[in-house]
């Protein structure tokens, strides 16, 4: 098994990330600044299931939850 670097598990701003995972990051309205550091916290939620594990059993974070391969992306 591969794994994959915090960079690209974390990364929010792909374009295919599903609609339903939500980060406590959205809900700050601030503009962005350089010299604060990035928290990477993980903390990640699916909108339906409302924990950090996706309705497919799998982990509701950025690394997963960019695939419209996976079952539950984007599920209504």
């Amino acid at each position: 098994m591969m794994i994959m670097p915090d960079h690209e598990r974390f990364d929010t701003s792909h374009p295919d990330l599903c609609p339903s995972l939500r980060w406590k990051g959205q809900f700050i309205s601030t503009e962005h600044d350089p010299t604060v550091p990035p928290t990477n916290d993980g903390l990640f939620w699916c909108i339906h299931t409302q924990t950090c594990i996706g309705p497919d059993g799998d982990l509701a974070e950025p690394g997963n939850c960019k695939h419209s391969g996976r079952s539950c992306h984007g599920c209504k």
